[in-house]
């Protein structure tokens, strides 16, 4: 009996919740569970299908003066049109993604409990976005934490100036994995690998492969260790039964 015990731990051990293919995280402005939004706003309509924001959210999200975190885009004089683009796109990403599961994880912080780790982007989205953005302005490397919030919106630090971008950000990795503590990683892989996470696109959401494909990884790497010690189980069994 011991053996079937053991033999569904390692089983079991080794399953992986098909729920992460599809579902929200637990942070500010997400919904509960991800679903059709169809008044989706503009840059963010790509994910009306299924999302998990809401159509406020992603109204809120194009405004200079939005709720949803009091950002100050504006923080080293105005930034460029080209350049807050892809930070809108990145706010749309971030809020309605339904297929983000592989890269969730557990926080302790007053406005979201669950966050976002190593999300792995595709290389065109990361440069692009970098490039659009070489030419402003900027004073912080990771805009999560250590602004001046005395106005109720971000300013920079006594102690920072507002330098060029590069400065801060001398390469596109630099900036997409310091910008916001990691939430995402800089890859070499492009859009047709069917390995990187698209914060651009447009028609289907291509990410939901992309996810299913680092679920099904990740399952076989946790599947793997209880079955080596199910069989060393049962060698062991059959040794002292000789």
């Amino acid at each position: 009996m011991w053996l079937v015990a053991a033999l569904l731990f390692a089983l079991s051990s080794g399953a992986i919740s098909l729920d992460k293919l599809n579902m929200c995280m637990d942070a500010k402005h997400h919904k509960v569970e991800p679903g059709p939004e169809g008044q989706l706003y503009r840059q963010c309509a790509p994910w009306k299908e299924n999302a998990c924001c809401t159509a406020n959210t992603s109204e809120e999200a194009h405004d200079d003066h939005s709720y949803l975190y009091n950002f100050n885009w504006n923080h080293c004089g105005t930034m460029s049109s080209q350049c807050k683009r892809h930070f809108v796109q990145d706010t749309c990403f971030y809020e309605c993604s339904p297929h983000l599961g592989p890269w969730i994880q557990k926080v302790d912080q007053s406005w979201r409990k669950e966050r976002i780790l190593d999300v792995p982007l595709c290389k065109e989205d990361c440069e692009l976005w970098w490039n659009d953005c070489k030419n402003d302005l900027t004073c912080k490397t990771n805009w999560h934490t250590g602004w001046n919030w005395a106005t109720g919106a971000n300013e920079c630090p006594s102690d920072s100036q507002c330098k060029k971008w590069t400065e801060f950000f001398p390469t596109p990795k630099d900036m997409c994995e310091k910008i916001w503590s990691n939430s995402y990683l800089h890859t070499d892989l492009d859009k047709t690998s069917g390995r990187c996470m698209q914060m651009w696109f447009t028609g289907p959401n291509p990410n939901k492969k992309v996810a299913e494909y680092y679920l099904q990884n990740a399952q076989q790497r946790h599947s793997f260790a209880p079955i080596t010690l199910f069989l060393l189980a049962v060698s062991t069994f059959f040794v002292i039964m000789v």
